[in-house]
């Protein structure tokens, strides 16, 4: 029989990540399967044989999910799989903000987890992981093309290594409080970055109440002031790899951030973790934020009132059109340690086959990244099985794809775009111009010269093209 074993914080984590964890995953109860007249219920499991012989332990690492209900189903997902195949499966949750640093650990050391999952790219593991090509060509095979988006989050091109297993994403749209948008004439909440600041300034003026866009250390930060540049037209690289950040498009993205927070933020969005947004909204002490539906669903449980004037927007347009960076990108990751690689690779293309079910036990957080294995999807959206008011409050989503794109965009999500990532580049750029240490040029200015010397590095191992 399989065993599962759950470890909810590391040793030395801090309070501010247990509480992120926490905070964030707060969720109302599932109304189990059917939901609401209308809706569609819980999709069933399969299982079929592996195709490999397999046998002892399987070591999985992966975040604590936003959405609880969605862990309580993966560990009884990996026990029946386990009790199948006659694998040992061991599940380990902690805060996402330490899994890129326990990763690191592991891989320097030579042993730890066969699986780790993170919610953004791990690109920058390359060298320390083992090329998940075949898992990706055989999930292909089965169910057709990948979604592009994951694709291009999942492979550097330039090796045409699969350094991760990219089989679901999660969209970032704008969550807004319709009663407060409607009071400025936007009922509809903005749908620009320009109807953004108006509104924005308007609410924080007569309500008192502030955006919830973040300029920290964490990863929500680092996903919506990407969405911002590539709106303005800017970004970090070109297609073919060039570092080409320090151009007037980024001055100017900067220079409305700065003025964003001048008259919508206060200086807690310089110092926020994963959680802080969401702890904001629920409390009804923001405006809008860019997010998944994670703190909505939050909402629900804890705050119905609440709840139910929060409603949706896709991205923000700005000079050059709307375009966000996803708000998770799912990377599973096969160290080169890992004593059960081949069972990685077998539970991953199980847990592919029924990623509807993973899409429901996340109340609609999870989206897949082959359409055809959650057929219901859309309706889903159409009318919420988990009691969203309207009931088909969160349809907007299923356009997910139309305005997201891989963080590296335009060019691919490589080594050095995942170390510019994880190291927070782009939040301390803002940041700094934000709080007056520079001007938006010198900001500007100063990321490239960190920025390049990364790109140099990666390039200079074969990793990089240009």
């Amino acid at each position: 029989m399989s065993e599962i074993s759950r470890r909810a914080v590391l040793h030395g984590v801090g309070a501010l990540g247990l509480g992120a964890a926490l905070a964030a995953c707060a969720s109302e109860e599932d109304p189990g399967p059917g939901g609401p007249t209308g809706s569609v219920g819980a999709p069933a499991e399969t299982f079929a044989e592996p195709t490999r012989k397999i046998s002892g332990e399987l070591k999985i690492l992966l975040w604590s999910h936003f959405v609880p209900s969605h862990d309580t189903w993966f560990d009884k997902f990996c026990a029946d799989w386990g009790g199948k195949t006659g694998v040992k499966v061991t599940v380990d949750h902690i805060d996402q903000a330490q899994i890129t640093t326990r990763l690191a650990a592991e891989i320097s050391a030579g042993q730890g987890h066969d699986l780790v999952q993170f919610i953004a790219c791990l690109s920058s593991f390359e060298e320390g992981v083992l090329d998940l090509k075949d898992v990706t060509d055989e999930a292909v095979k089965r169910h057709g093309p990948q979604l592009e988006l994951c694709r291009k989050s999942s492979l550097n091109p330039k090796t045409g290594k699969f350094y991760a297993y990219s089989p679901g994403w999660v969209p970032d749209p704008g969550n807004y409080r319709k009663t407060l948008w409607s009071g400025v004439g936007l009922p509809n909440g903005p749908s620009t970055w320009d109807e953004l600041l108006t509104g924005g300034t308007e609410i924080m003026k007569s309500k008192n109440i502030q955006m919830g866009l973040g300029m920290s250390q964490e990863i929500d930060s680092n996903m919506v002031l990407r969405a911002l540049m590539w709106s303005f037209g800017s970004s970090i690289q070109d297609a073919s790899e060039k570092v080409v950040i320090n151009s007037d498009q980024t001055v100017a993205a900067v220079e409305y951030m700065a003025k964003l927070f001048k008259q919508t933020m206060t200086n807690e969005v310089f110092s926020w973790n994963a959680a802080s947004n969401n702890q904001g909204l629920v409390a009804g002490k923001l405006s809008y934020a860019v997010n998944s539906i994670s703190a909505y669903r939050t909402a629900q449980g804890t705050a119905p009132e609440v709840a139910d004037d929060i409603h949706f927007v896709s991205a923000l347009r700005g000079t050059q059109g709307a375009l966000a960076a996803q708000h998770v990108m799912y990377n599973w990751v096969v160290p080169k340690h890992a004593k059960n690689a081949d069972a990685a690779k077998e539970f991953l293309l199980h847990y592919t086959t029924n990623y509807a079910a993973a899409t429901y036990a996340s109340k609609l957080y999870d989206f897949c990244a082959w359409d055809k294995l959650t057929p219901n999807l859309n309706a889903w959206l159409a009318s919420d099985p988990f009691g969203s008011k309207p009931s088909d409050k969160l349809k907007l989503l299923a356009d997910g794809t139309k305005w997201s794109t891989n963080i590296g965009h335009p060019g691919p999500a490589s080594p050095a775009e995942g170390e510019v990532f994880s190291t927070f580049i782009i939040p301390n750029m803002f940041a700094k111009a934000a709080r007056g240490e520079l001007t938006a040029k010198q900001a500007v200015t100063e990321a490239e010269g960190l920025i390049t010397p990364i790109f140099a590095k990666w390039r200079a191992r074969g990793l990089v093209g240009g």
